[in-house]
């Protein structure tokens, strides 16, 4: 093994020691629904009418239009966003057959890649989509009219306005593009050729000259895979607005052996390029390393370097929204997924921060220490720094030839905190989307994030802040979405209709936000839930709303306490499971089941014993085994009879689930009773048993059917052999008597 290699691996047993130690196991989530349950709840909907597609992507939210439109293989869907099987709005646009048949001849598969796979929607005007498609590798675009408002009920393809897709949407289906319509001007991070080699953050359309990232400069983009594109305004003077890109590459450092570096960059709106060199090519472009990784105390890092999604929370301020990244580890040995949180002002931060500089392929990365042009590279034309020079072909030489060598930051963008939000390691699914929904409760707004996984399901997790840095999250509901699992591809939110909208390659499905009647009948069951989207009301457990003005509601998502916020309520938690009764045999085992609705809770065992005030606390030893669903009792004993509380405590509030009150019988006496069902004074004698309990075993052990015994004891006894061959005996010589006593008439014979 190399030292490289070792030191690798000493990363990563680090990383896992950390993530334990400092409480980065995932928790256990506190509801958990299959599909089936998911549609059992009534608060979801799945679409259900069937089309020969595949690959559905959402591509564009329409809150003003009430739709949602969803782009699939040779499908374009307009959905009705409160239900969307309601009055659907389909246009099936494929390729052309010929183009079909060209893509097949070139070696390409006929169903999984020469379709017209529809990869771009976006408002083009108050009426019309601009939407782009693969074209079975030959991307396309067109528009689509959608109607002014609503109720136009509008849907369909302009067929005299398709032009060519090139620099607007990959040809390859496989390989994802991003894009952003800004004033009739369509930026887009894609591939830009047949054979997917040529990567470019591309401009098209508008009235401003085509502009491209430099060509096969691996310094630029090298292979990247691009993620997310969002407008973020640096100030308020707009010829300041810059559009940043999100997107993981291979890194230049290690061609034999390649490592992901997960990116931001940047471009100025109104970039010109240059006018002797970089001619309609990007003078602006910027990108900078995103870190998300795991630190220890000596300095060694596990990145999980492969960004899979974002999402930008916007705040009031339109200039520093919240931003939101899902990674995962690359590594083969190490498997996991992480969350990182980064904040605008220390993405800005390192944009004005030195230049990295290598002078030759064997040299290390090091800051630019040299002199920096005037104006600073990266800066915007027209803006804040730069009143006087209107365009980019103003700039000098020295700063368009100091872009084109030193597009790269030196410095990383290291999220809040320098640590994950969240972590995710030795599980079975990892990360691919993630949405947030801020949320006001009673005490506080809480962001909300929904986790979409390659196994098809949905995490709402919340993190709550605790003291010196510390966190706590909690995974308030984890739910199947797709009745067939499938890596989730895409989700939007909808805050005004509390409902996410999720997508992946066999459909599309819409739940609600929040499911509080599913956390329980009780108040302190509600309030531990610790959901902001849910409050007890008094009698149940109800979506919660800041504007409410009923005094009985109880909420604290902070702390969780019932004690202090279900005062008088707590009383009738969980009556309907109090004394519950049980008989066991002596020598046979007992099962009793409890469980608790929160699998965060911890169970304990108590045994109180007949005519006597202690308890004792029964631990998974000897007989006695602690389960998942209760407590086994192998071969019991006389001396086990008593009362069995099952107590469950979450977040330190105690309270008693179940009590089971179990009685166990002789065996000698079972056994007389089965043997002499007529002579119930055979037991009298025996001192075991309550008043009247030996007489309801012989009651039930005179029935002719033998399953009554399994139902009495449960299960768990069964008498000896001998004891069983003269009991079905005396059973046929009863059922003799009775065919005797009541013979069957002509009807019941014929």
């Amino acid at each position: 093994m190399q030292p490289q290699d070792l030191l690798v691996l000493a990363g990563i047993l680090l990383a896992l020691y950390y993530t334990t130690a400092r409480g980065f196991s995932p928790p256990t989530p506190r509801v958990q629904l299959s599909f089936r349950e998911l549609k059992a709840s009534n608060t979801a909907h799945f679409l259900n009418f069937l089309l020969n597609t595949t690959d559905y992507r959402i591509l564009l939210k329409d809150e003003d239009h009430d739709r949602m439109y969803v782009g699939s293989k040779d499908y374009i869907l307009s959905l009705d966003l409160q239900d969307i099987n309601r009055e659907p709005l389909i246009i099936h646009w494929p390729a052309k057959q010929q183009r079909i048949e060209e893509c097949v001849l070139a070696g390409k598969d006929s169903n999984g890649e020469c379709g017209n796979f529809i990869r771009l929607i976006q408002p083009w005007n108050r009426t019309h989509l601009y939407v782009c498609g693969t074209g079975a590798y030959n991307p396309v675009c067109t528009y689509i009219n959608r109607g002014r408002k609503a109720q136009d009920y509008v849907f369909y393809l302009d067929p005299d306005r398709v032009e060519s897709g090139k620099g607007k949407c990959a040809y390859d289906p496989k390989l994802d593009s991003v894009s952003a319509l800004i004033n009739e001007e369509l930026y887009s991070g894609v591939y830009i050729d047949f054979m997917g080699t040529d990567a470019a953050i591309f401009r098209a359309m508008g009235k401003k000259a085509a502009m491209r990232t430099d060509q096969y400069n691996s310094r630029w983009l090298n292979d990247p895979a691009f993620v997310h594109v969002q407008l973020i305004p640096d100030s308020a003077e707009r010829n300041d607005d810059k559009l940043y890109f999100f997107f993981r590459e291979k890194s230049t450092d290690a061609p034999h052996s390649p490592t992901i570096h997960s990116r931001i960059g940047r471009v100025c709106l109104n970039d010109d390029g240059g006018h002797c060199c970089l001619v309609n090519k990007w003078s602006t472009f910027l990108k900078a390393r995103l870190i998300c990784s795991v630190p220890s105390a000596d300095g060694i890092e596990t990145h999980f370097d492969e960004l899979q999604d974002v999402f930008i929370q916007q705040t009031q301020d339109s200039k520093n929204p919240v931003i939101y990244a899902v990674f995962s580890a690359s590594g083969s040995v190490f498997k996991g997924s992480a969350v990182c949180v980064y904040s605008m002002a220390d993405i800005r931060m390192v944009f004005n921060g030195p230049f990295a500089h290598k002078e030759g392929p064997n040299y290390q990365w090091i800051p630019y220490t040299g002199k920096i042009p005037y104006p600073r590279p990266g800066t915007c034309p027209g803006g804040t720094f730069t009143p006087s020079m209107k365009s980019t072909k103003d700039y000098p030489d020295e700063v368009i030839n100091f872009m084109r060598t030193h597009p790269v930051m030196y410095n990383p963008v290291y999220p809040m905190h320098r640590q994950p939000l969240l972590v995710r390691t030795n599980v079975n699914y990892k990360f691919t989307t993630i949405a947030v929904d801020q949320v006001d409760a009673a005490d506080g707004r809480y962001e909300v994030l929904f986790l979409g996984t390659d196994q098809g399901t949905v995490q709402k997790v919340i993190v709550l802040p605790k003291d010196d840095l510390e966190t706590e999250e909690l995974i308030l509901e984890e739910v199947e979405v797709f009745k067939v699992p499938a890596p989730i591809k895409s989700m939007k939110i909808s805050s005004k209709r509390q409902q996410l909208y999720v997508s992946s390659t066999s459909g599309v499905t819409h739940l609600a936000l929040h499911r509080c009647d599913v956390y329980g009948e009780a108040c302190a069951d509600c309030c531990l839930a610790r959901d902001p989207y849910c409050a007890w009301d008094g009698k149940t457990c109800s979506r919660y709303s800041a504007s409410s003005k009923r005094r009985s509601r109880r909420q604290d998502v902070r702390h969780g306490n019932p004690i202090r916020q279900c005062r008088g309520y707590n009383s009738n938690a969980n009556k309907n499971g109090m004394d519950a009764a049980q008989y066991g045999v002596e020598g046979s085992s007992a099962f009793l089941e409890c469980q608790p609705r929160s699998p965060q809770a911890a169970v304990k065992w108590i045994l109180q014993k007949d005519n006597s005030d202690r308890k004792k606390e029964l631990r998974s030893e000897g007989r006695f085994l602690k389960t998942d669903q209760g407590l086994l009792i192998r071969s019991l004993q006389l001396s086990d009879t008593g009362v069995y509380h099952c107590t469950a405590t979450e977040n330190n509030f105690k309270h008693t689930v179940m009590r089971v009150r179990l009685q166990v019988l002789s065996s000698e006496a079972v056994t007389a009773a089965l043997l002499h069902p007529d002579v119930p004074s055979a037991m009298a004698s025996n001192p075991a048993g309550p008043p009247g309990a030996y007489d309801e075993l012989v009651q039930l052990l005179s029935q002719p059917e033998m399953g009554l015994i399994n139902q009495y004891c449960q299960g768990y006894w069964r008498p000896s052999g001998s004891a069983l061959s003269e009991a079905k005996d005396l059973q046929d010589q009863k059922r003799a008597r009775n065919r005797r006593n009541h013979p069957p008439t002509e009807e019941l014979q014929t």
